[in-house]
């Protein structure tokens, strides 16, 4: 009886810890992660100790359950920088603090029920969202008119729509109108590079909305109809006037171009943004630039003592 007790003691004991040690020991960072990052600290002159700091506070924010990627590829950008480690820690401390704080929001809507479809990248990318000016309301009014379709939102998706309203935000798109119109993609079952993409268009049209040669109010019905983000402009694009729905179409033969620059620029911030450098306030900079040497004169270039000077009438100095 005895030996019964203690049988099931030990066995109660056992799942107890099995399931508290994925939490209490996990080991986000692999010795691979930590070796490389203290090979590239050491190449720059820094001491193992110096970057122990920095690993332990990557490893906690893992333990978490925060993404981590983001916040090692900051540690080697400052590193490979020249950056002193003390100068990064308060950056990996803000980043985390907007990890945290984007966890909490997806958190909240996975209490009403919201699915959680990829989880890293719905953090990663709530976080952005909230770096860049959307507010936490915000988000529970999108998790809210998302769910007032017949379509299942995940929290992947609510964070690119929170993502995607603050791009709108950015294009001076009224915060009523952007929640608006990603919710009604939301809605619709908008993916979430669908509700990018949309985001991005209004984006680049955000004088043509704001100057009344387009309606959000018409975009934003064509979405309830069904329509797909990469139809939404495919006649004005195909036009060349590169205006929304609704918009003149005349004298606008230059947008074309300027639209191909500002899609560029988009790109590079995108690509900057996967890489962890969102914010402006997040950016390491390198402590001191390297002063290009002063141009060489014209006067003052070395010529090849072997240049065989040619009595060419033309002076021209080449052969024909």
């Amino acid at each position: 009886m005895m030996r019964t007790r203690i049988d099931s003691a030990i066995g109660v004991l056992i799942i107890i810890v099995g399931m508290t040690a994925p939490s209490v020991w996990a080991e986000p960072l692999t010795v691979q992660d930590r070796e490389t990052i203290t090979r590239l600290g050491s190449a720059q002159g820094r001491s193992e100790n110096e970057i122990a700091p920095l690993l332990d506070h990557v490893n906690k924010a893992g333990e978490r359950g925060l993404p981590t990627e983001s916040l090692l590829n900051k540690v080697r950008e400052g590193l490979a920088k020249g950056v002193e480690p003390k100068r990064i820690d308060p950056v990996l401390r803000q980043m985390t603090s907007r990890l945290e704080s984007a966890h909490e929001v997806l958190q909240e809507a996975g209490s009403r029920g919201m699915e959680e479809g990829n989880r890293q990248r719905a953090i990663e990318t709530m976080a952005e969202a909230l770096a860049r000016g959307t507010t936490a309301d915000e988000v529970r009014e999108l998790s809210r008119l998302s769910q007032d379709g017949r379509h299942k939102a995940t929290q992947e998706e609510l964070a690119a729509g929170a993502k995607g309203l603050a791009v709108m935000k950015e294009g001076r798109v009224p915060s009523k109108d952007g929640t608006a119109l990603v919710g009604e993609g939301m809605k619709q079952g908008y993916r979430a590079s669908e509700l990018l993409d949309l985001s991005r268009e209004v984006k680049r049209r955000g004088s043509d909305f704001e100057e009344g040669r387009a309606s959000l109010k018409t975009i934003r019905e064509q979405v309830r109809r069904g329509e797909r983000s990469d139809r939404l402009f495919k006649d004005d694009d195909h036009s060349g006037s590169g205006s929304g729905s609704g918009g003149d179409r005349g004298n606008r033969g230059d947008r074309g171009g300027r639209d191909s620059r500002e899609e560029s620029s988009r790109d590079r911030s995108e690509r900057q943004d996967r890489s962890g450098g969102g914010d402006r306030s997040d950016r390491i900079d390198r402590p001191d630039k390297v002063e290009r040497p002063d141009r060489v004169e014209k006067g003052d270039r070395i010529e090849r003592p072997d240049r065989l000077e040619r009595s060419d009438r033309s002076g021209s100095g080449r052969d024909h």
